[in-house]
């Protein structure tokens, strides 16, 4: 199955079968999905990641962080956002994640050209005019990926709900050359 920009001959005819009868990109992962689940066996594993390790990236469609990091099906919590940045709600998934599930390192990777570095929290103010409410949550828009992998290595580490903040480490990575570059954290 290939979701990417460069569809395979199996996508493409899919694609255009879809298209032809007026799906939507929906339509098309739902008919994907199908084909997988009929070659689809039960792997038998449970949701503790085999390495017990948890990452965090930024959701960008360029970071395919399973291959960049050499990891399989089963190896790790995988838990993106726009930024990679450690939010309330990944303090909440990396908390569930250490305490129900036994994860005990944490991988911060922010990259190289991220969409957050064009933003501002403007941005809220934009839509809070659009629609009439401001959002609750902040935009988080960074200029400087080193320097926010940095502060999300701080919130990890202070945060009272993590049990284990001794193996955190931070990586910018590159989407030109797709190589990590760790992060040093603040001492």
């Amino acid at each position: 199955m290939s979701t990417s920009a460069q569809p395979s001959a199996e996508t493409d005819s899919s694609s255009s079968s879809v298209a032809r009868s007026g799906g939507t990109v929906t339509d098309r992962l739902v008919e994907l999905n199908t084909r997988y689940a009929k070659a689809f066996t039960d792997p038998g594993m449970d949701a503790r990641p085999v390495l017990h390790v948890a990452v965090v990236a930024c959701m960008d469609a360029r970071l395919d962080l399973h291959a960049a990091l050499g990891l399989e099906l089963g190896d790790c919590h995988t838990i993106r956002n726009a930024g990679g940045v450690v939010t309330d709600d990944v303090i909440r998934s990396l908390t569930i994640s250490q305490r129900a599930l036994g994860t005990r390192s944490i991988v911060l990777i922010h990259h190289t050209n991220c969409g957050l570095e064009s933003l501002t929290e403007d941005f809220r103010q934009e839509l809070e005019r659009e629609v009439g409410q401001r959002p609750v949550w902040s935009v988080e828009a960074y200029t400087d990926a080193d320097q926010d992998v940095r502060q999300s290595m701080q919130r990890v580490r202070t945060s009272p709900f993590l049990l284990h903040t001794d193996d955190i480490r931070g990586f910018v990575f590159d989407v030109t050359t797709g190589s990590l570059r760790e992060i040093l954290p603040t001492t």
